[in-house]
């Protein structure tokens, strides 16, 4: 493939994901290539690639003679991902904690408050952004290279599902707590409690969106 065809690809791949992930196209929803195509100004044939490459990665589910549509995560399939970002998570957070950058414990302490401000405000969606921008800051700041990548498309992909860990009476309040001690960890340089705090963290998601979906089956 030439660089030329190589970034329509990039291009049409950016935005179907970007719609799938900003819930421009819903679960289940059908994704159709002219809109695309006509969108970007480009033949449908990297939109096609896209769309390929997009299911392989999980976004989409490809249906015989029907086409690509938005995949619907189940319980389970949020659970797996869930395990996998808990590996991910402590790895970076034992690479934080052992580099201790000042720049990065600074933003971490400035998220978990403007994450305590947006709670108090009742304002969840704000919520919700401070804290995906707490895990990212931490996954920037390792040295492997690969981690990053990883750790987007994981949590991009639990976009997809249902964000109903929060609808847990004292989730988000607890969630903070368990923020500030992976924090107190990064700062004290304690690579294997950073590690162990972040794993509890997951755990306690994973065991919310349990109680959260026990509730409305």
């Amino acid at each position: 493939m030439s660089d030329a065809a190589g970034s329509l690809v990039q291009a049409a791949y950016d935005a179907v994901r970007d719609a799938v992930v900003q819930r421009e196209l819903l679960p289940g929803q059908r994704v159709t290539v002219r809109p695309f195509a006509e969108r970007l100004g480009i033949s449908p044939t990297p939109v096609k690639a896209a769309l390929a490459v997009l299911e392989r990665e999980g976004f989409l589910v490809a249906r015989q003679h029907a086409g690509y549509f938005v995949a619907e995560l189940t319980a389970a399939d949020m659970r797996d991902i869930y395990d996998l970002r808990s590996a991910v998570d402590a790895l970076a957070a034992r690479d934080a904690a052992r580099t201790r950058p000042a720049e990065l414990l600074t933003r971490l302490w400035e998220l978990l408050d403007g994450q305590r401000s947006a709670l108090a405000d009742g304002d969840v969606a704000r919520y919700a952004e401070l804290d995906r921008a707490f895990h990212t800051a931490i996954w920037r700041s390792s040295p492997n290279r690969r981690l990053l990548g990883v750790a987007d498309q994981l949590d991009a992909q639990l976009r997809l599902g249902r964000n109903v860990t929060i609808t847990v009476p004292g989730r988000p309040e607890a969630s903070l707590g368990e923020h500030t001690e992976i924090l107190d960890a990064l700062e004290s340089g304690d690579t294997a409690a950073a590690e162990a705090a972040t794993r509890r963290h997951v755990a306690q998601i994973i065991r919310a969106l349990e109680t959260a979906l026990d509730s409305t089956s």
